[in-house]
């Protein structure tokens, strides 16, 4: 695939990643054995399910905030998330001296909304996840405050490209990586970054049916937002596909496929019991999508599971528990 002018350039992506070097986790790329014999292909895990926070969030969010003017940074920022923006985004301002407000809607994650409070950010809880939209913008206008959006901005994009500058340094034969989509950020991060440094390797994104606003994107030509989201992935639960991201997905992602939250939770089951990590919904829909055999494998493949968060509250992760198999 051809690059275009949307994408970051190499020296972009590897500066990013230098000024996150030294506060980020460079999160391990771990061989998963048994579940690459019942994928048929080698199998790894790249683990920011371990990152800061507990999701890659963190990589975005702190390179977007190094680039705000001194005056930016004085009044602060706001952003909109159902929970791992909103953790990635409390931490990193607090990283920086930056004051955050983070909107959440009201049934996002007790767990997710506590630890944002926890990294020292105001947190709002309102309405649906569409009426959360709107009260950060009104808040970016009453209070002066800069509006970060949680996926849909280049600098962002270019934060998240750190995860496969560090997959393609820790294994250089990878074939095939494969991304949970939510609005799109982290897969366009990654694309970029693989297409231009090795465009034969497959990039494939993984959505739930009931949140796949980038599949519909897809479909209709342009992006999109859904106003039915039913999914027990709350990572991924998007109610829109990112302009920007769209373009990315379109130019460089191999395909974008989706998986049953049946599916998403049975992965983290087999993720907990044979690889002995630990993922919240959102985190498993890749090794979902490769389990259920709706990723194209090829002979000798060696493949990448980006695992991109492990926020679960202990009662949810007892709820899943009971309906897992050996």
């Amino acid at each position: 695939m051809a690059m275009t002018s949307i994408s970051p350039s190499a020296k972009e992506y590897a500066s990013a990643r230098n000024h996150l070097a030294d506060h980020v986790h460079r999160t391990p790329l771990m061989s998963a054995t048994l579940l690459g014999e019942r994928v048929g292909a080698s199998l790894y895990l790249k683990c920011e399910n371990l990152q800061k926070t507990g999701s890659f969030k963190v990589r975005g969010a702190l390179h977007k905030l190094t680039t705000l003017d001194d005056q930016s940074r004085k009044r602060g920022v706001v952003t909109i998330s159902a929970g791992n923006f909103a953790q990635g985004l409390a931490w990193a301002a607090r990283e920086a001296g930056i004051p955050c407000v983070v909107v959440m809607p009201e049934g996002a994650s007790s767990a997710k909304a506590a630890a944002s409070r926890g990294y020292g950010a105001e947190v709002i809880l309102h309405g649906t996840v569409g009426q959360a939209f709107q009260k950060a913008r009104d808040l970016e206008a009453e209070r002066r405050l800069t509006f970060i959006h949680p996926f849909d901005d280049p600098h962002i994009i270019t934060g998240h490209g750190s995860v496969a500058l560090e997959i393609l340094e820790q294994s250089r034969d990878i074939t095939v990586i494969v991304v949970p989509v939510g609005g799109g950020g982290l897969i366009a991060g990654i694309a970029g970054v693989v297409k231009l440094g090795k465009p034969h390797v497959r990039v494939y994104g993984v959505e739930p049916e009931g949140a796949c606003a980038m599949r519909q994107s897809l479909d209709a030509g342009r992006a999109v937002h859904i106003d039915d989201i039913n999914t027990v992935a709350d990572g991924l639960a998007a109610p829109m596909a990112g302009e920007l991201n769209f373009e990315f997905v379109k130019a460089y992602v191999d395909d974008v496929i989706t998986v049953s939250d049946e599916e998403i939770v049975a992965a983290m089951g087999a993720l907990l019991t044979r690889a002995k990590v630990l993922t919240e919904p959102a985190g498993a829909a890749g090794v979902a999508a490769l389990l259920s055999g709706c990723i194209p494998i090829e002979t000798g493949d060696r493949v990448v599971a980006v695992l991109s968060g492990g926020n679960i509250a202990p009662a949810d992760l007892q709820k899943f528990a009971c309906t897992w198999e050996d």
